[in-house]
């Protein structure tokens, strides 16, 4: 009596195995979008209640324009050191942010009006500011469709402004 499995036996339980782990990530990929969407529009809900506490927006040193959000947090923590033992680093998108650049933007205009948001991965995510094409400071809080893809893969954007 053998008390073996034969290689035909192994190599049917691996195809089984492997059908149901290709089976498990198709069904749960987009929990996983939603699941990092959630995550990016916490992220900027946080440190949006830093940038946008006092009611008025951020200002760069550089005055008007676009920004990575690294970019703006290198630039608090030279002025502020003390703010580095609040938040030890710049949050970063958990896709396409790196240790260089976090993947979250903040736009300021010369009015005084800002805008915090980023590309989200869902490209179904429902669109609360439906009269905004692209990422605008003053613009309101929400998803918006922009004309053009983002490094997220989609054409949807969640943004804060003021």
């Amino acid at each position: 009596m053998r008390r073996a499995f034969t290689l035909i036996e192994l190599l049917v339980a691996i195809g089984i195995i492997a059908v149901l782990a290709t089976v498990a990530a198709v069904a749960l990929a987009p929990a996983r979008l939603a699941a990092r969407d959630t995550f990016r529009k916490a992220q900027l809900n946080e440190i949006g209640k830093f940038l946008l506490a006092s009611g008025a927006c951020y200002v760069p040193s550089d005055g008007a324009g676009e920004y990575d959000l690294k970019t703006l947090y290198d630039q608090a923590v030279a002025a502020n050191p003390q703010l580095a033992q609040f938040m030890a680093s710049a949050p970063r998108d958990p896709k396409s942010g790196s240790d260089a650049q976090s993947g979250f933007r903040y736009a300021y205009d010369a009015s005084g009006h800002c805008a915090l948001y980023a590309n989200l991965e869902k490209p179904d995510a429902a669109v609360d500011l439906p009269n905004l094409s692209a990422p605008t400071p003053g613009g309101g809080t929400g998803v918006l469709k922009a004309s053009s893809i983002g490094p997220n893969g989609t054409d949807r954007y969640y943004q804060i402004a003021l």
